[in-house]
Formats: C-alpha cells, structure tokens, sequence
C-alpha cells in the first residue's frame, strides 16, 4: 500500500510543475501589463525585473503555506489515505480548470480555484466517510475550519472593492496633481512621489513580508519591529532627496525606477501570496508523508494532527519552484494573451479596439453612472468643474505619434497600489487573490482616469463583469469537480486514481501541444521592427491566405447550399466566423504596434496605416462572409425551399465564376486578378440582379428567398470592390516601401 501512496506523491510533485506552468500563465498578467502597457523599457528588461521578483519572492511564501495544511480543513478529523485523496483531487482539479480558462484568454483566480478545490474535496471525503459508517452527514461540518474558511473566503471577495476604490482613488489624485502633461509638474514634486512609492514598497514588502520569508532569523525580525517608524521615516527623507536631484540634475526618468520597482515588487507579491496556491498542497502532501511514515501506524487510521503544527518550508524547494515560475514568464504563449486581455480592458484608447462585446447588465450601470454623474455634478460649483477638467484634459499627440494603453503616472500607480495591498495580505498570512486586486486595481484606476468614456464604457463594464462572472464560474466549477475527483477516488481507489492521473496528463499535454500559433505575441510585438518592409511582408502573408480562404469557402457554401446539407453549413458557418476571427486579430495588430520599442518614421506611419486599410477592407468582407454563411444555414435549418432550375445554375456559376476571376495567370489567387476583372463582374452581377426580379413571379418566390439569393450576389459584388481598393492600397503599400529603402 505504501507504494500506492508514493505513486501519488509522485504524481502530486509532477502535477505541481504543470501548476506553476498553468497558474504563471494565467497570473502573469498580474505584474507585466503596467510596464508593458506604458512601454517604459524593453520587454526583456521587464521580463529580467519580473524574474528577478518572482525569485526572490518565492523565498517568503513559506508562512502562506499553512493555508493548504489547515486553512480550510480539520486535518486531525481526517486519515492520512483520505488526505492523500483530498490532495490529489485538489491538484487535478486545479490543473485542468486553470489550463481551461488560459485557454479562453481570461484571467482567473488561482486563490479562488485552490481555496474551493480544498472546500469541495474535504467535503466530499468527510461526506463519504460519515455515509459510510453510518453517521449523520450533518456533522460535516466538524470537518472544515469554518471560521477561517470565512475570513479567507470573505477577504477575497472584499478584496474586490477595496482595490477598485483604493485605485480610483489614489490615480484620481495622483492625476489631480500631475494632469496628463505631468512634465512640468513632475520636475517639482516627482522626487517626492518616488520617495513615498519606493518606501510603500520596502515597508509593505520587507519589512511587513518577513515574517514569512524561509530564512529570516527573529532577531532581524524583532529589529525592525521595534525600529519601524525610523527606518520608514529615514527612507523617505533620504529617498525623497536623492531622486529630486536626480530629477534636477541629471534629468533622470524616476517613472522607469518606480515602474521597474513596482514590477518587481507585483512580481515579488505575487510568488510570495500565490505560491501556496501552486505548490502548497503537493509541499503538504509530503509532510503527511513523512509524519505516516515515521508514525509506523496503518494509513486508514493514523489521523494527521500534524498538519495543525506550523511549519519552515524547505527554501531549496521553494527557489526550484521559483524557477520553474521564471521560465514560465519566459516562454509561455498562453500567459502573452491573458496580458493582452487585461492591457485591452484598461487601455486609454477610446473606441479603437474593444476585446468584448455590450451587455444588459453593462448597458444599465453605465445609464445609472451618467445618471448619477449629472446629478451629482449640480451640486459642485461650475468653477470648480472647470478647474478640475481642466488637470484632466488628454494629452494632445504630436503628428505621427502612436498612443499608449495608459502613460507612466498610471501604471506606477498600477503596480505600486496592487503590490502594497497584496503585500499587506501576505503579512497577515492572508492568500488574497492576485488577480482580483491587479485587475480591479487597472480597472479603478483607468475609470479614474476618464478611460472609460461614451465610447468605450459599456465595453469595458461588460468586459469586467465578463471576468468576474468568470471568477465566481470558477469557484463553483472547482468545488463540484474536486468533490467528485475526491469521491471517485475514495470510491474506485487506485484504479480510479490511474484514470484520472492518465485522464488529466493527457487533456494538459494535448491542450499545450496544441497552443494556436495565431494567438496574441506580446513578446514579439514588442520587439518587431514595424517598419515598411514588415508592412509589405505582413500583407503579403496574410492577404493572400485570408483571401484565399474566403474564396473557397464561398465555394463550398454555395454547394452545401444548395445540396440542403445542414450539418456541413454549421460547419462552414463556424470556419466563417474563425475566418472574421483571424482577420479581426491582423486589423487589432495595428494598435499593438504603438507597444513596439521601434521608433517608426513617416514612412513607416504611413506604411502601417496602409495595413490598417487593408486588413479593415479584407475584415469587412469577413463579415459579409461570416453573416451570408449565417443566413444560408438558418435558411436551409429553417426547411425553407432551396434553389433550382436556372437559379441553381446561376448560383453555382457565379461561385465559379468568383474563383475564375480570383485566379492570375500563374494560376494563384490574387486580389490584383479580381481588380482586373471588376467592371466585368459588376455588369454580370448586374444581369443576375435582373434576372431575378423578371423570375420572381415565373418561379414564385417568397421574399425570403429572394432576399438570400440577393445576399449571395450582395456579397460577391462587395468583395470585388474590397479587392479593388486591397489592390489600390497593396501598390501604394509597395511604393512607401521601395521609397524607404
């Protein structure tokens, strides 16, 4: 039987490393979007920041780990085998529902997945054993530690609002005083706000964190406890001075310096709150190992009151954790889309691109807030909302000028507002969620900074509600699925235990095998050399592949069409809406350019806004694609009458005749043929339009029918004048590109 229990370990510590993978993934988000949405500095020198962070801050996670030993559970009410099981279907749970919403793009909560994995599984096992001796399953609750579960569970959820206020608050301040042209102002008092963010730092994240760091000896601890308010008061002063003649002198940017610190203390938060949440529980799986071991008792009755002892984790495993944590920053794909989702969601750029679409619930608060905005604005004096207007008017972009997601003053506050507060939670032995304050702190702020306006609101309170329905999906996904691991596997044993392990290996191994190569590339963003040349190649790769696509799948609808073939339609009607998917994602690259480190010249500009007209006339007609391939399938699902006679011929004919005119003289598909061709298919479409009206009566059509068979000659007539202007800008595209040679 012991070896039974080594098998799980085994698969516990292995299971761990995917955990790191999957939770760095989803949580990267946390401490990367600010510097990179402001593009401070290169993404390989925030990456090193980061890392550096992650490391250092595995170190003091020790304390943190109490929370999977007996932060949710009793663990002297349950047998060393029904622990062993409860871990076990805890981490199998953990790395299945993460990886799922990594997938989707959206940040989740990893506190939230392991704090309900914990409740879910110890409920179940302690349910199983009450029916199984016969017990009232009433007394389950002996078996959770109810009082800490709640504070956890509430801290989490209060977690929410605090940081949204606390980063409205502070960035509508910080704004106040700085205004969005912060130069003049930040040469007066810039060495003043680094000092207080640097010290807000160091305090919160040493000098309050070292409780719980590996190595900390007490008599560091006692020292500055009983010197708190010198050292903080030194710091500030002596910080506060050097950096104003730094700002004076030099004409040093302290934003780069209070940024980078900020990502490093975010980063250093991070691993020290979160990575109980990774290797927590595999770390306390092995210390119930040990203590069975030693105790030389059967596993069925040998109670683990051990785990109520606190504990030094081993700062070697915590280092090896750390680096795997690195590595993930450094090379995960899936981590690169969640930032892109929350930097989307917080940007400043109003209208430009927006990641989700309106909702009811969006739509109505935003009416309440400018509701309440108007009312509230008749209380406050007109000079007054001048003069504050006035420090919140935007900043006015030089010619050629690209915009960010958010400038420097916000992102400080990003990250030196979320790192205090995750800090303070760390201290407390508290496994705040991560991802709950960074966002709602981006959200707060960015609210506060009037980024959220008409254009853009109910997109971004949509957005956010989209996220935090997905967290509280989370919580009870996780809870259901880790009861039912724990209760199969009490149930089925080792058997049970081999299926879920070969289960679970296999959907995590496929899922990452099979990362989509189109999926967002921050890293590659921000170090492409967006010039001119890349424009031409850029259009030159995609252009032709997404109109070739087009092309055939036009083709195919038309035949699936009229054969009546309701399953293939769904089919093409999902290729066409993964099509306008891929062509939306080439237009939104042309945003993501301004987060490049590559300065551009006019040329360049000029280049880029070509592919911009490009990609939005090839997205177009994706979405006149993408809605035909809608209609014709409702229509055929709906049993209406299909086409024939001459119509069908028609019909078919005009798909072929598209890829005759689609085709150059080397036989490829070219936008250029299409051009050449235009005035030909126009009259032609022209004479079916006709010809369609004189056979309405002939062939009795219905005005359904008749509005589709319009739709298809609608859409082959816009795609010829998509392609003609495609052309018309592929060979200006081609001209800037030899000029700037």
């Amino acid at each position: 039987m012991e070896y039974y229990y080594i098998a799980l370990l085994v698969f516990l510590g292995l299971l761990a490393v995917f955990d790191l993978f999957v939770g760095v993934s989803n949580d990267a988000v946390n401490f990367l979007n600010s510097a990179l949405g402001c593009r401070i500095a290169s993404f390989k020198t925030v990456m090193f920041v980061a890392s550096v962070g992650v490391m250092l801050g595995a170190t003091f996670s020790s304390g943190m780990m109490e929370i999977a030993r007996s932060g949710v559970f009793n663990p002297q009410m349950f047998t060393f085998s029904e622990i062993m099981v409860i871990f076990f279907a805890v981490m199998v749970t953990d790395i299945i529902l993460l990886d799922t919403f990594n997938s989707l793009g959206l940040p989740t909560s990893t506190t939230v997945s392991i704090v309900f994995e914990l409740l879910g599984s110890a409920l179940a096992a302690a349910a199983y054993t009450l029916l199984a001796d016969g017990k009232s399953i009433v007394e389950v609750v002996n078996y959770i530690n109810s009082s800490r579960s709640l504070t956890i569970i509430s801290g989490i959820l209060i977690s929410v609002v605090v940081a949204f206020v606390t980063g409205t608050v502070v960035q509508y301040i910080a704004r106040l005083i700085f205004t969005f042209n912060f130069e003049k102002m930040y040469r007066r008092v810039g060495g003043v706000y680094a000092g207080i963010a640097i010290t807000a730092i160091f305090y919160f994240l040493v000098m309050k964190g070292a409780k719980g760091a590996s190595f900390m000896r007490p008599e560091w601890i006692d020292f500055m406890n009983n010197n708190t308010l010198a050292i903080v008061a030194t710091l500030f002063v002596v910080l506060s001075i050097i950096f104003q003649i730094l700002i004076l002198v030099s004409n040093i940017n302290i934003f780069k310096i209070i940024i980078l610190a900020g990502t490093f203390a975010l980063a250093f938060a991070f691993a020290g709150n979160d990575l109980v949440n990774f290797v927590g529980v595999p770390l306390a799986a092995l210390d119930s190992y040990n203590a069975w071991v030693a105790s030389g008792a059967a596993a069925e009755t040998f109670t683990m009151e051990g785990l109520l002892k606190p504990t030094v984790a081993n700062t070697f495993l915590l280092l090896l954790a750390g680096l795997v944590m690195v590595l993930t920053l450094w090379f995960s794909k899936k981590a690169q889309v969640v930032i892109q989702t929350s930097i989307n969601l917080s940007s400043s750029n109003s209208g430009e691109q927006e990641q989700f679409g309106s909702s009811l619930p969006g739509r109505m608060i935003v009416r309440a807030s400018m509701g309440a905005g108007k009312l509230i604005s008749q209380f406050i004096p007109l000079g007054v909302q001048k003069s504050i207007d006035r420090r919140f008017e935007p900043k006015h972009l030089k010619q050629g000028e690209t915009p960010l997601p958010f400038d420097y003053v916000r992102a400080s506050i990003n990250l030196v507002v979320s790192a205090v507060l995750i800090a303070s939670a760390t201290s407390l032995k508290l496994p705040l969620s991560t991802t709950y304050v960074t966002f709602m702190v981006a959200m707060g702020s960015s609210f506060a900074d009037g980024a959220w306006d008409r254009e853009t609101a109910v997109y971004r309170v949509s957005g956010v509600l989209t996220v935090i329905s997905g967290w509280f999906i989370t919580a009870i996904c996780a809870s259901t699925m880790a009861a039912v691991v724990c209760a199969f596997t009490l149930w089925g044993e080792g058997i049970a235990a081999l299926i879920l392990a070969v289960g679970s290996s296999f959907l995590l191994i496929r899922s990452n095998l099979k990362t989509k190569l189109d999926s967002v590339n921050m890293r590659a963003d921000l170090d492409t050399r967006y010039d001119a040349r890349k424009m031409q190649e850029l259009v030159t790769d995609r252009t032709e592949v997404r109109f070739a696509k087009t092309v055939e799948t036009f083709k195919q609808l038309v035949q699936k069409f009229l054969a009546d073939k309701e399953t293939d339609l769904r089919h093409i009607k999902t290729e066409s809406s993964e099509l306008f998917d891929k062509m939306s994602a080439d237009r939104s690259l042309y945003y993501r350019m301004a987060n490049s480190s590559f300065k551009p010249t006019d040329n360049d500009f000029d280049a880029r806004y070509c592919y911009y007209r490009i990609s939005t006339n090839m997205r177009e007609v994706g979405r006149e694609l993408q809605a035909l391939a809608k209609l014709a399938t409702d229509h055929v699902a709906n049993r209406h009458r299909i086409y024939q006679g001459e119509l069908k011929d028609e019909l078919l004919g005009l798909a072929d005749y598209m890829v005759k005119i689609s085709t150059g003289p080397d036989g490829k598909l070219s936008t250029h043929s299409v051009a050449q061709h235009a005035e030909e298919a126009g009259a032609w479409i022209d004479h079916l339009q006709a010809e369609l009206l004189r056979r309405i009566p002939e062939n009795r059509l219905s005005v359904r029918g008749s509005e589709l068979y319009l739709n298809f000659l609608v859409f082959v007539r816009e795609f010829v004048n998509r392609c003609s202007i495609v052309t018309v800008l592929e060979d200006q595209l081609n001209g800037i590109a030899a000029k700037a040679k």
